[in-house]
């Protein structure tokens, strides 16, 4: 796994059990047992996700957080703390936080919602970028989504092989689907007629991919 996790907390214990779980986990970590030391190196690598102990010497993870975000919009932030309240994890929320661990939590409850994050983080990196909002519209569409499938797992193909393998008899209704997709950059179409994803369908793939794929709760 190519993220980064970093792990700050000041209690010695926590934090290394945490970092010997996550890379026991093929995660690549960094520990900081401070926010002040945490802002010195993250500039040296990049950050997928933080886990930010709430209750700390110094700047606390309530302060820490926003000034994180401003440096690292796109960053994944866990707030751990020992009051599982309401009022806390709203207040986390606000602060920029987007998922609650509480103390004492498990070793499954804490790679669950390391893994969950990061399949966020993925899908979002995903989706970025111009035009994936009228790509993503087109894929209302059962049918264009089939196709995508099709020739994702098939790779080139042509006309009459995707019919047949849609199993649909009106070929108009086909061609249409085909150069919607063409038209938003997901499908290409060479000289012979055969079709084929583009790099904006396959990325598009990828994020029906893990919108299908059941996340553990």
């Amino acid at each position: 796994m190519s993220e980064t996790i970093y792990v700050i907390d000041d209690d010695d214990d926590l934090r290394e059990s945490i970092t010997e779980i996550l890379e026991g986990n093929g995660f690549k970590v960094s520990s900081f047992e401070n926010a002040e030391a945490a802002l010195q190196g993250v500039t040296s690598q990049t950050i997928s996700l933080a886990i930010v102990d709430n209750m700390m010497p110094g700047m606390g993870g309530m302060a820490f957080i926003p000034v994180l975000k401003k440096e690292h919009p796109h960053v994944k932030i866990i707030m751990i703390t020992a009051f599982s309240t309401v009022d806390n994890a709203v207040t986390a929320m606000r602060s920029g936080a987007d998922d609650y661990l509480a103390k004492p939590f498990k070793r499954d409850d804490l790679l669950v919602t390391v893994r969950r994050n990061l399949e966020e983080l993925k899908f979002e990196q995903q989706i970025a970028g111009p035009g994936m909002d009228d790509a993503l519209a087109c894929l209302s569409n059962q049918i264009r989504r089939q196709i995508l499938a099709l020739l994702a797992s098939n790779g080139r193909m042509r006309f009459m092989d995707i019919t047949r393998h849609l199993k649909i008899s009106d070929h108009t209704k086909v061609n249409f689907h085909l150069k919607n997709l063409k038209t938003n950059g997901l499908v290409s179409q060479d000289r012979v007629k055969i079709y084929s994803l583009t790099p904006q369908g396959d990325k598009m793939v990828d994020c029906l991919s893990l919108l299908s794929r059941k996340i553990p709760h």
